[in-house]
C-alpha cells in the first residue's frame, strides 16, 4: 500500500482516522486551557507546563498495570469506554473553584485511564491495514494530528478569547464524547487479539518480554527519550510567551505534519533505517537558538523545522512492529505511546523546573542540548539491529499466534526472549 487513495479504500480506516482526530482534538483544546487556567491561577512555569503534559507522566502506572487490555479487549468496546470517562473527567475540570491540587488529581487519573488507547487504536490499525500499510496509516494519523493540533491550538486561544479556559475545557469535553460515538457506530466489531481477561500480571509478564530484547529496548529508547525532552521545549511556549504559545504549538504542529508528509509518502525505504538518528538530531538542534532569546519570527521558523525531527517516531515504529509477534503488537505499540507519553510528562516538568530557577529560553536549550545527546549516544551503541534479513514474523510454520500454544511457546523461546537480533532469522 502505497498510496493515500488506497488507504482511505480501507475498510474502517475512516471512522479509526475520525477517532483519534477527535480524540487529538479534545487533549489540544483541553490541554491549552488547563494550561492557561493554571498559569492564572498560579504563574508557576513548571506548574503550567505539568498542567498541559501532565496526564503523560500517569502514562507510567498504566503501562505498569493496564497495558495488557490493548490486545485482550475487544477494539471497539475498549475504545468507546475509554471516550466516556475522559470526556466526564475533562467536564470536572471545568468547574468552578475546583482547587488545583484537584485539578491535578484528576489529571493523574485521566492519564492512567487513557493509557491503553494508543495500544488499542494503533494494534487496530495494524490489523487493519497489516504490516505493509502501516508506516503510511500511521503517517496519515499522525499528519492528522499535526493539523487538527494546528488548528486546535488556534480553536482552543479563540474559545479561551471568547468562553473563558473553563468554557474550552467543556468543549474539549464534548470532543472527547464524540470520539467515543464515532467508535461505537463506526468500527466493526473485532475480537481480542490476545486470550485471557487484562490483568496486572499480564501486563507486567508482556513488558518484560518486550523489554527484554536489546535491539527492541533501543528502538523504545529512541522512541521516548529525544522526543519527550523536546515536548519539554513546548511545554514552555506558553511560559516563554503567553501572548504568543498558541502560534508557536501551531507551528511545531505545523512542522509535524510537513515531516510525516515527507516521509510517509515519499521517503525511498532504502533511506528509512539510516535517516531516524539524523532526524532525531534536527528535532534538537534548532532549538538551540533560544539560547540568544530570538525575535518571534526566528523562533517560529525554529520550531517549525525542529518538528519535521518528529517524523523520525515512524520510522522507529515501523522496526519496532517489524520485531514483535502479532499476539503482542497491540502491547508493543501501546507501551511504545504510553512511554512515549510519559516521556512527553518527565520532560515538561524537567524542562519546568529548570525554568522555575533559570528562565524559560535557558531551559529550552538545556532540554535540547540533552536530546541531542541521547540521540548520540544512542546511535554510537553496538548491537544494531542486523540488516537485510527477514522478519521472523514472515518465516513459514512459524508465524506468531497460529498453531497452538506449544508452537506459540516455541516462537516466544526463540524470538520473544533474551538475547540478541531479536525477531530476525537467526
Amino acid at each position: 500500500m502505497r498510496t493515500y487513495r488506497e488507504l482511505l479504500r480501507t475498510p474502517e480506516f475512516t471512522p479509526l482516522f475520525l477517532n483519534a482526530s477527535a480524540q487529538v482534538a479534545a487533549q489540544t483544546v483541553s490541554g491549552l486551557a488547563l494550561a492557561l487556567l493554571v498559569h492564572e491561577r498560579t504563574g508557576s512555569p513548571l506548574l503550567s507546563a505539568l498542567a498541559m503534559f501532565g496526564p503523560s507522566l500517569a502514562q507510567v502506572a498504566g503501562a505498569l498495570t493496564l497495558l495488557s487490555a490493548a490486545d485482550r479487549l475487544p477494539p471497539r468496546a475498549a475504545l468507546t469506554g475509554l471516550g466516556l470517562p475522559l470526556g466526564l473527567g475533562t467536564a470536572v475540570q471545568a468547574v468552578p473553584g475546583l482547587p488545583v491540587q484537584a485539578v491535578f488529581a484528576v489529571l493523574l487519573v485521566l492519564g492512567t485511564v487513557a493509557s491503553p488507547g494508543g495500544g488499542v487504536r494503533y494494534g487496530l490499525l495494524n490489523e487493519i491495514l497489516g504490516r505493509d500499510g502501516y508506516l503510511l496509516g500511521r503517517s496519515v494519523f499522525n499528519m492528522s494530528a499535526g493539523a487538527v493540533q494546528t488548528c486546535g491550538f488556534a480553536a482552543g486561544g479563540l474559545l479561551v478569547a471568547a468562553l473563558s479556559p473553563r468554557g474550552a475545557l467543556l468543549a474539549g469535553a464534548a470532543l472527547h464524547l464524540a470520539a467515543a460515538a464515532v467508535a461505537r457506530f463506526g468500527l466493526a466489531s473485532h475480537p481480542p487479539r490476545a486470550a485471557g481477561r487484562p490483568s496486572v500480571a499480564g501486563t507486567r509478564r508482556n513488558n518484560a518480554l518486550l523489554w527484554s530484547s536489546g535491539p527492541r529496548r533501543r528502538v523504545y529508547l529512541a522512541l521516548w527519550v529525544p522526543n519527550g525532552l523536546i515536548v519539554g521545549c513546548e511545554a514552555l511556549f506558553v511560559s516563554y510567551s503567553p501572548r504568543h504559545a498558541g502560534l508557536l504549538l501551531a507551528s511545531a504542529a505545523l512542522g509535524m505534519l510537513a515531516g510525516d508528509v515527507l516521509v510517509g509518502r515519499f521517503l525511498p525505504s532504502r533511506l528509512r533505517e539510516r535517516l531516524a538518528p539524523a532526524l532525531l538530531l534536527l528535532l534538537a538542534a534548532p532549538y538551540t537558538v533560544f539560547a540568544l532569546d530570538p525575535a518571534l519570527p526566528l523562533a517560529v521558523a525554529a520550531v517549525t523545522l525542529a518538528s519535521v525531527g518528529y517524523a523520525a517516531s515512524l520510522l522507529l515504529q515501523e522496526r519496532l512492529t517489524a520485531m514483535t509477534p502479532h499476539r503482542l503488537s497491540g502491547h508493543a505499540l501501546g507501551l511504545h505511546s504510553s512511554g512515549m507519553l510519559a516521556w512527553q510528562g518527565i520532560g515538561a516538568a524537567l524542562a519546568g523546573a529548570v525554568a522555575q530557577y533559570t528562565s524559560p529560553p535557558t531551559a529550552m536549550t538545556v532540554t535540547a542540548v540533552l536530546s541531542v545527546a541521547v540521540t548520540l549516544a544512542l546511535a554510537l551503541t553496538p548491537g544494531r539491529i542486523p540488516r537485510g534479513r527477514r522478519s521472523s514474523a514472515a518465516l513459514p510454520g512459524c508465524r506468531p499466534g497460529q498453531g497452538g500454544p506449544g508452537r506459540q511457546k516455541r516462537w516466544d523461546i526463540r524470538h520473544c526472549g533474551r538475547g540478541r537480533g531479536e525477531g530476525w532469522t537467526p
